[in-house]
């Protein structure tokens, strides 16, 4: 059987890259996107921030008080602490996903941010070709919009997913199919998407750290601590045999949950609260029901019934909640406008399935 080429392309920290040209910004400097820090007494969240900010462990959904202690802001630091540009984002995702799209058979908008590329018969099977077509849009997409942006190849969506967190910032990794061992001996296991820190946590008192002690194991042994759902589901993952396919995803089943506040809510950290709240409800439903999901939908109503539904997918199907809940967090954070107060929020998993192998949490 001829594997397909998948690419997975993911823009570098692109919403602090978009504040960074459209404010003509030092990269190096630390930039901090979110809440007004008030010198370390503001409250709300970090949207996001650049790299420069990560080294000091920054991070999306963080209080803005926790960050500023982390990395203050003149004059007891060199922290750069804007609020999002509204309306710059969008704009920036859709040059690059027309660039994106024009060099696939098979294109899918996982996220403003990211995107996946079937290029099997666009690249005729030639996995050098493929390696070239990343460089290609790789500059283009620099040259024309200022951005960067990393990729990776490989024959499934979750080996390509990996790949592009391989290099980053602007990285291309490409994993053949008879590399697919090599690149998964000696891995940490919490590397693989859908193994957060609860579930890699619980494996690791069972002494699996790594996929090459998951291989030790073996998937009979896995599966008498964990459940036969999983160890099938993640032997199928280092061997390569999970989803290849590409599509637009326009499956409309799902399983949402809204919340509707008495008193339009000025305070990000109150409905980010509820939103944990409201995940917790769909995935519970979700496992009652017995599905998986590949979407994660985070829906926000404003005074004045302005509404926007903001979307990410993940490579595979999955019903584990801590992976939703860092997904709608961080969706959240990225996109609520810290300006307007919020009237309603909601969460939706969608793209919905029942297969016998679909990836879960331990419990």
């Amino acid at each position: 059987m001829v594997s397909r080429i998948i690419i997975h392309c993911d823009l570098d920290a692109f919403f602090a890259a978009v504040e960074t040209l459209h404010h003509n910004l030092n990269p190096e400097i630390p930039l901090i996107l979110g809440s007004d820090p008030k010198g370390g007494k503001g409250r709300g969240i970090v949207s996001t921030c650049n790299y420069a900010a990560r080294r000091f462990g920054v991070h999306s959904a963080m209080p803005i008080s926790e960050a500023w202690r982390r990395c203050p802001g003149p004059p007891h630091g060199s922290g750069h602490y804007l609020k999002s540009t509204r309306g710059l984002y969008s704009r920036a995702s859709r040059k690059v996903m027309s660039i994106l799209s024009r060099h696939a058979d098979q294109f899918e908008k996982a996220s403003i941010d990211e995107a996946y590329l079937d290029v099997t018969d666009y690249c005729a099977g030639d996995w050098d070709l493929a390696l070239s077509l990343c460089r290609l849009m790789q500059t283009e997409i620099m040259e024309k919009l200022g951005l960067s942006a990393s990729f990776g190849i490989g024959s499934t969506r979750i080996i390509a997913k990996m790949g592009s967190e391989e290099n980053k910032p602007a990285g291309i990794h490409r994993t053949l199919p008879d590399e697919i061992t090599k690149f998964f001996h000696n891995r940490s296991v919490r590397e693989i998407p859908g193994i957060g820190p609860k579930t890699a946590t619980r494996l690791a008192e069972w002494g699996i750290t790594t996929v090459d002690d998951v291989e030790e194991h073996g998937q009979i042994s896995l599966a008498r601590f964990t459940s036969e759902r999983f160890s099938t589901w993640l032997v199928r993952v280092i061997e390569g045999e999970t989803s290849d396919e590409v599509s637009q995803l326009k499956s409309r089943k799902s399983v949402g949950k809204e919340f509707t506040f008495d008193r339009d809510q000025r305070n990000s950290e109150v409905v980010l609260d509820k939103l944990t709240i409201l995940v917790k409800q769909v995935m519970t439903r979700a496992k009652e029901m017995g599905v998986a999901g590949r979407l994660a939908e985070v829906k926000i109503r404003y005074k004045g019934f302005e509404t926007h539904t903001h979307g990410r997918s993940i490579p595979v199907a999955m019903d584990d909640e801590p992976v939703f809940m860092r997904t709608a967090h961080r969706l959240f954070a990225q996109h609520v406008d810290l300006e307007k107060p919020v009237r309603l929020v909601g969460f939706r998993l969608g793209n919905l399935e029942m297969p016998n192998t679909r990836q879960s949490t331990l419990d």
